[in-house]
C-alpha cells in the first residue's frame, strides 16, 4: 500500500499555495518586481517538470506598501491560504508577524539578510548577513591597501536591523584591526543627507560605508560627490537599485563603489546564473534582470529543494517542511552562492561574498570584480557566535 502524503495548509491534490508579502508601490518596490520575476522563472522550470510531488507551485501576493499595518492585513487573508512564505520584505514587517509565525510554523523567506532572524526556526535566510558582507567588503579594501591600522571607517546607517546588522560589519572590523567608526545613524524618512556625509568626510573616513534605501544611497552617494569626497564607497547590496545607474550620480557609483553580495549578480558567469539569463531572456526577451532577480531565483531553487526533500518523506505540512528545512545541508546553488547549509540554527547558511562594482554597461548594472571570498574575520566571527 502506497503511503499517502501528508497535507496542511496551502496545499491541495493540485497545487501548493506559496504566499508573498512584499512592497510593490512603496520605497522598495523595484527591487520587489524583479525579485518576484525571479521566483516565478524559477517555479515556471519546476511546474514544467512536474511541480513538487505532482503538485504546480504558485504564488500568493500581497502588497504591503512598507507600512506595517498593510502587511499585518495582508499576512492575516494569505497565512490560512499558503504552505509557507517565501518572501516577507521589511525588518519592521518580518518583527510584526513573527509571533505569529512561531505558532503557525510557516517556513519564511524574509527578504532580509539580518543576523538576529538567524535565532528564529522558521526563518530560511539564503546567503550571508549584512554584517559579514560588510567585513568581507572592508577586507578587500585592505588587501588593496585602502584601510590600515589606525584608519576610520565612516558608516551611515538606517536605525534598525538591517543598518544595525551592516553597522555590527564596520564595528568587527575596527575593533580586530585597529580602526575607528564613525556612525551617522538615519531613520527611513531622512530625506536630506548632507548633515551626515559631511560630519563622516570631516571625520577623515578612509572609507564611507553606506546601509540605506535605494532612494538614500543614490543621494548620500550624489552630495560625496557634491563635498569632493573621493574616498572609496562600500554599499550594502539591498541599498543598490539597478535604476540607480540611468541617474545623475551613475558616474559616481562606477568610479567609487563597491558592492558586496551574497549572490552572483546577473552578469555573472556562474552556471546558474548563465541558466538564469537563458530562461528569462525566453520569457521576457531584451529585458534584463537585476540582483534582486536572482535572489529571487535562488530562494525559489532553495524552497523547492526543501518541498522536494519534505515530499520524500511524504509530509507536506508545515512541520514536515520545517523538518525538511533543517535537515537541508550542502545545497549547491550552482555558483551563485556558496553551497547552502540550513542546519545550524543562529548561523548563516553561506558565509562568502562577491565583490562587485556598478556598471551601466553590462547587464544588470552589477559586474563582478571578486569572486566568492570569506574574510579571516568572518571566520572568526563564527567562531566567537557559537
Amino acid at each position: 500500500m502506497v503511503q499517502p502524503i501528508r497535507t496542511g495548509p496551502g496545499v491541495t491534490a493540485d497545487t501548493i499555495s506559496l504566499g508573498v508579502l512584499t512592497d510593490m508601490t512603496g520605497p522598495f518596490k523595484g527591487s520587489s518586481i524583479f525579485r518576484i520575476r525571479g521566483y516565478e522563472l524559477y517555479l515556471d522550470h519546476v511546474n514544467k517538470n512536474g511541480g513538487v510531488c505532482g503538485r504546480r507551485v504558485e504564488l500568493k501576493q500581497k502588497d504591503h506598501a512598507y507600512d506595517v499595518q498593510k502587511a499585518l492585513d495582508g499576512y492575516f487573508d494569505l497565512e490560512p491560504q499558503v504552505l509557507g512564505f517565501i518572501d516577507v520584505l521589511g525588518q519592521p514587517m518580518t518583527a510584526a508577524i513573527e509571533p505569529d509565525l512561531m505558532q503557525t510554523r510557516a517556513l519564511t523567506v524574509p527578504a532580509s539578510w539580518a543576523s538576529d532572524l538567524l535565532g528564529n526556526p522558521h526563518m530560511m535566510i539564503v546567503g550571508t548577513t549584512y554584517d559579514l558582507d560588510i567585513i568581507n567588503g572592508l577586507d578587500y579594501y585592505k588587501r588593496k591597501g585602502i584601510l590600515t591600522e589606525g584608519d576610520t571607517i565612516g558608516h551611515v546607517h538606517l536605525r534598525g536591523s538591517f543598518g544595525d546588522d551592516a553597522l555590527e560589519g564596520s564595528r568587527f572590523v575596527a575593533a580586530n584591526w585597529g580602526m575607528k567608526v564613525a556612525e551617522q545613524p538615519v531613520s527611513e524618512t531622512t530625506a536630506n543627507l548632507t548633515e551626515q556625509i559631511t560630519a563622516l568626510k570631516a571625520a577623515n573616513a578612509k572609507v564611507l560605508v553606506i546601509s540605506l534605501t535605494p532612494p538614500q544611497a543614490a543621494a548620500a552617494v550624489g552630495i560625496a560627490a557634491q563635498l569632493g569626497w573621493t574616498a572609496p564607497i562600500l554599499v550594502s547590496a539591498v541599498s543598490f537599485d539597478a535604476a540607480i545607474m540611468q541617474s545623475p550620480v551613475a558616474p559616481v557609483f562606477a568610479k567609487q563603489v563597491l558592492i558586496p553580495t551574497p549572490l552572483a549578480p546577473w552578469s555573472g558567469d556562474a552556471e546558474g546564473i548563465k541558466e538564469l539569463r537563458d530562461g528569462y531572456q525566453q520569457r521576457w526577451p531584451g529585458e534584463p534582470g537585476t540582483i534582486n532577480t536572482v535572489h529571487g531565483y535562488t530562494v525559489a531553487m532553495a524552497f523547492v529543494a526543501v518541498m522536494e526533500k519534505a515530499c520524500s518523506k511524504k509530509d507536506l505540512t508545515r512541520d514536515g517542511v520545517l523538518r525538511a528545512f533543517h535537515d537541508t545541508n550542502g545545497l549547491s546553488t550552482k555558483g551563485i552562492s556558496g553551497d547552502l547549509r540550513f542546519s545550524l540554527v543562529g548561523r548563516p547558511s553561506a558565509t562568502q561574498s562577491y565583490m562587485t562594482k556598478p556598471d551601466a554597461g553590462v547587464p544588470g548594472t552589477l559586474k563582478v570584480v571578486e569572486g566568492l571570498y570569506e574574510s579571516e574575520l568572518v571566520k572568526l566571527k563564527g567562531t566567537r557566535a557559537r
